[in-house]
């Protein structure tokens, strides 16, 4: 089976690209670098022992999307990363995440649908719950009203495939996903931005290992127990292992409607100070922090309702927050051994 994984070379990608060629698929990753580096493949080829397909493309760019599809035929499914990610970036530049985030799921289902590539798994979020009246949130709960333009998006594309499904063949699962954290245990993948994190994790690291003088946390006055933002983080493996279960229920045709939506979270929330602290203990190092003004479009908590994906997917988040901080650092550690060797 062929498997196309717009997004590929990216955080989220990048992971579940290993463990879709380690349970056998054909990988073939298209991704504009916008975010991440074309070096990523050649440490997927160092952990799978073989090489993905990879080419630098903007799906956002309607011809260059077509002239992709025209070359790679017989694809059978789509896992779409493509997208940009971060809230308060979102909130500054809309339009840039308007155009990137919807263009290219248009173009990308647009040109699905002439192959007749008709499985799609879409990365969505838990930001489409915007903040939820109930916790912890389950895939009935509310829609509720976006708090940010990135939110906006994942809220529109989920509304774009759900038509396209109807009016079309074409079968999709939303894969809503909460906070990913964490590293690949061979510390050859993992979170790599570009400029200034926008993630929590990365600038705990950066700021551990000397590359940022002083984590900012974003408001201590929330309604939570020690006033910080509350999330369920995930470790991005135990997420990544969630997609090829969504692809496999895809192929082998066990999908109860043509789309399905799922929470992909541990289903415990943990506030920003708690993440911090599981990193001192797991490190040993003391992290240089500031408390500053709420972020804009960032939500109080949510944490994840997870028992449907448990029941219907037979799947279930296996690491926990010390395993998630610990193999972060690991990478952090393993980046700046790479770049001392470059310099």
């Amino acid at each position: 089976m062929k498997i196309l994984v717009a997004g590929g070379t990216g955080y989220i990608g990048s992971h579940k690209v290993v463990e879709l060629m380690q349970q056998g698929y054909e990988v073939v990753i298209v991704d504009n670098l916008c975010n991440s580096y074309a070096g990523v493949v050649d440490s997927i080829a160092q952990i799978t022992g073989k090489r993905p397909d990879f080419l630098e493309l903007d799906l956002a760019d309607a011809d260059a999307t077509e002239c992709f599809f025209n070359h790679y035929t017989g694809i059978n499914a789509a896992i779409h990363f493509a997208a940009h990610k971060a809230v308060g970036e979102s909130v500054a530049k809309p339009l840039m995440y308007y155009r990137n985030n919807l263009y290219s799921l248009i173009n990308l289902i647009k040109n699905m649908e002439k192959q007749g590539a008709g499985n799609l798994v879409f990365s969505s979020s838990c930001t489409v719950y915007g903040q939820p009246d109930e916790l912890p949130v389950s895939e009935q709960s509310l829609i509720k009203p976006a708090w940010s333009p990135y939110g906006n998006t994942k809220q529109v594309s989920e509304e774009i495939i759900h038509d396209v499904c109807i009016a079309t063949k074409l079968k999709a699962i939303a894969l809503r996903y909460f906070n990913p954290i964490g590293a690949h245990a061979s510390a050859l993948i993992g979170e790599y931005p570009i400029g200034v994190p926008n993630n929590l994790m990365p600038f705990i690291t950066q700021t551990a290992i000397g590359k940022r003088e002083v984590l900012s946390v974003f408001g201590d006055d929330y309604p939570t127990p020690d006033g910080t933002a509350i999330r369920d983080y995930i470790h991005v493996v135990d997420l990544a292992k969630a997609h090829v279960v969504a692809v496999k229920r895809m192929l082998s045709n066990q999908c109860k409607s043509n789309f399905e939506v799922f929470n992909l979270g541990t289903g415990s929330g943990y506030s920003v100070l708690e993440v911090l602290r599981s990193f001192e203990k797991v490190s040993g190092i003391k992290i240089n922090f500031k408390i500053v003004a709420r972020r804009a479009g960032d939500i109080e908590q949510v944490w994840a309702d997870t028992s449907f994906a448990n029941r219907e997917l037979g799947w279930k988040a296996a690491l926990g927050l010390d395993e998630m901080t610990h193999s972060a650092w690991e990478w952090e550690k393993a980046l700046r051994n790479i770049e001392l060797k470059t310099q």
